[in-house]
């Protein structure tokens, strides 16, 4: 590829003037460096697999695993990049989306996986925001993460730091950003106020968690009961939780709680969860829903609603940034703001698993079992999760 690539440009040099020249050469020279780091850092055997769907259904029967051909150079469209998948997590609206369950429903047949990371291996003669050897995260949905190559329109993706770790790269696109807007978007929160959020230990719960840490916010986690009850409550306590209670203990436990009634409420997982969370919220308090993982729909007690005056909101990330004029760039802003964080060591990444895409069922039993962490399906060997 390397060599299809130079000598095109090389080409391309001899017909063009001074200045055209300089400007390509300097292309060529970053082009090679790109090249060079690209063989070194992730070998590349050219083999590729991808996951595709053809029909909405049961997971495991609805997704089937193909061989993939590397894409050429010469193949890519102006406003065109070549990218390697290295790692793309399992999250709940992939599933979602493979079950016909999803809001977006993409055209079939699809490779599915809407977050992860990938590394630049060709641009289109247009192409501007990379180079190759760049690494970057997907900021437009639907883009298919579950394979090895892809061809991708240029905006629909965006560089990020090359030194950050592979698996917290994969997974920095969607509960990170999520957590940041939920503590922004809808209460005022000073040092002091409390939150209550349901999902405890789940990846977006624990980033809610850390940066309500830092800004003085105290926080009622409330999780599901577990053989490893101990260790999880001591985590999130770590992680500066006030309070670990299951939603049957939370009545009970907010009688010895000496501190502010929570003013924001977030909920993921609906049912008993959000019932529960809505007769312990202040007056005039807010209630955001973001997710149903039990599948049951919500219940707010009427009383929450007419004598504490509760508001009961939705939040979809994707779907917000949809709705926005400029929404890419605004997620660009909010992928800025996430490594900012992950550098200032304000929030830290979530445990992750790893198994090769070719391991896709595996990967699917353990992401049903998991109450914690991520499971990656990588296309490049077993240092993602180190």
């Amino acid at each position: 590829m390397k060599r299809s690539i130079v000598g095109s440009i090389c080409r391309q040099l001899m017909y063009s003037t001074n200045a055209a020249r300089c400007c390509a050469l300097q292309h060529l020279q970053g082009m090679e460096a790109g090249l060079s780091t690209l063989a070194t850092e992730f070998p590349d055997d050219g083999k590729g697999k991808a996951l595709v769907l053809k029909e909405y259904g049961k997971v495991e029967d609805a997704l089937h695993m193909i061989h993939q051909e590397k894409p050429t150079a010469q193949s890519l469209g102006d406003n065109q990049v070549l990218m390697r998948i290295l790692a793309a997590p399992i999250n709940p609206s992939d599933i979602s989306t493979i079950e016909g369950r999803y809001p977006l429903r993409p055209a079939l047949p699809c490779t599915p996986g809407f977050e992860g990371v990938a590394v630049v291996e060709a641009i289109g003669k247009n192409v501007t925001r990379f180079r190759p050897g760049d690494r970057a995260v997907p900021i437009e949905h639907g883009q298919g993460t579950w394979r090895t190559y892809g061809v991708f329109e240029q905006h629909h993706w965006y560089r990020i730091p090359s030194d950050l770790p592979i698996a917290t790269a994969a997974t920095m696109a969607i509960n990170p950003p999520t957590a940041v807007r939920l503590l922004e978007e809808f209460v005022d929160l000073k040092e002091g106020d409390t939150i209550i959020h349901t999902g405890g230990t789940s990846s977006t719960g624990k980033y809610i968690l850390q940066l309500a840490h830092e800004k003085g916010v105290k926080c009622i986690s409330v999780i599901r009961d577990r053989p490893d009850r101990a260790a999880a409550e001591h985590e999130l306590k770590e992680m500066g939780s006030s309070l670990v209670v299951t939603s049957d203990e939370l009545q009970g436990a907010m009688k010895g709680w000496e501190h502010g009634r929570p003013k924001l409420g977030l909920d993921c997982i609906g049912g008993k969860d959000s019932l529960e969370v809505a007769k312990v919220l202040d007056k005039d308090a807010t209630l955001v829903v973001y997710g149903g993982m039990s599948r049951e729909p919500i219940q707010i007690p009427p009383g929450s609603l007419i004598f504490n005056n509760i508001s009961v909101r939705g939040f979809w990330l994707t779907g917000g940034f949809a709705q926005m004029k400029d929404g890419w760039k605004a997620k660009e802003r909010l992928v800025d703001r996430v490594v900012a964080l992950f550098r200032q060591k304000v929030i830290k990444p979530v445990m992750v698993e790893c198994l090769p895409v070719e391991e896709w069922e595996k990967g699917i039993q353990l992401y049903r079992q998991r109450h914690t962490g991520k499971v990656l399906l990588t296309n490049y060997g077993d240092d993602v999760c180190m």
